[in-house]
C-alpha cells in the first residue's frame, strides 16, 4: 500500500487508487462529471492547496530564494491544526491504502507537490517513488 504524488491530468498508474486533487481551483473547461474519467481527480480537497496569495507567489518565484520563501509559508499554512491533522491522516492511510494526491503543475520541483511530499514523508507516509 502506498501514496503517490502525481500530476493531475496525467494517465493513472496501475493500482494508483483514489486520486485527490490538492488544488485551489477545479480544472477549467472540464465538466465536473468528467473530472475522474479524464484523470484529473476523484475527490477535490483544496484544503491542502496553498492559499491564493501563495499560489501567486509560487508562480512568480524565479530564484531558489523565492522558492524557499514560498515553501516556508506553505509549510506554515500546513501547520495549522486542521491541515496538520489531514496530513497525519493521509500519512497513516498510506500504510493500508493505495491513493494519490496531486496538482496540475508540470514540474514537481516548482510545485507545492514537492513540499507536500516532504511534509507527508516527515509524518511517516509510505510514498511510492516516481
Amino acid at each position: 500500500m502506498t501514496l503517490r504524488i502525481v500530476r493531475l491530468g496525467s494517465p493513472r498508474a496501475k493500482d494508483e487508487g483514489l486520486r485527490i486533487g490538492t488544488v485551489r481551483r477545479p480544472p477549467r473547461g472540464v465538466p465536473k462529471a468528467e473530472f475522474a474519467a479524464q484523470d484529473w481527480y476523484d475527490v477535490w480537497y483544496p484544503n491542502l492547496a496553498p492559499s491564493t496569495e501563495l499560489v501567486k507567489q509560487a508562480q512568480e518565484a524565479t530564484t531558489p530564494k523565492d522558492w524557499a520563501a514560498f515553501a516556508r509559508k506553505y509549510r506554515a499554512e500546513m501547520a495549522a491544526p486542521d491541515n496538520a491533522r489531514t496530513l497525519d491522516l493521509l500519512a497513516a492511510l498510506s500504510h493500508g491504502s493505495d491513493f494519490s494526491v496531486g496538482c496540475y503543475c508540470e514540474d514537481e520541483a516548482h510545485c507545492h507537490r514537492s513540499v507536500l511530499r516532504a511534509l507527508l514523508a516527515e509524518r511517516g507516509a509510505i510514498i511510492k517513488a516516481g
